[in-house]
């Protein structure tokens, strides 16, 4: 079975940087998309980042500038490094691929459990 998961989560005073990174495990053919999104409470889960084969990264305007999505494809894992962290920054960020299990012929959407990133001032 494959599985996302990531690690990185962490309490930080505005201004400061973090890097996180998830890992998919399993019997991976091709992951075509890796991605970040986060979620406030009581909100809907919305994308960061994405990385797809092929394209440049896409970013969501509150980040831009600030946050750099990269893949390590040999490793099958994706990185988000935050710069110049926020307060509106704070959220549950989950990691988010499209792959093909070695298994199956078609692609699979695969979430993470997600991980915690607070963010004070």
């Amino acid at each position: 079975q494959v599985q996302l998961v990531e690690s990185g989560g962490a309490l930080v005073q505005a201004g400061k940087s973090l890097k996180l990174s998830c890992l998919a495990s399993g019997d991976i053919f091709e992951i075509k998309t890796m991605a970040w999104y986060r979620q406030y409470p009581g909100q809907q889960r919305e994308a960061v980042a994405t990385l797809s084969n092929g394209f440049e990264p896409d970013y969501t305007d509150s980040v831009a500038g600030r946050f750099t999505i990269s893949r390590d494809t040999s490793r099958h894992a994706v990185y988000l490094q935050m710069n110049n962290l926020r307060p509106d920054d704070t959220a549950d960020y989950f990691c988010y691929a499209v792959l093909r299990p070695y298994y199956y012929s078609d692609w699979q959407r695969t979430w993470g459990r997600g991980t915690q990133v607070i963010v004070s001032s």
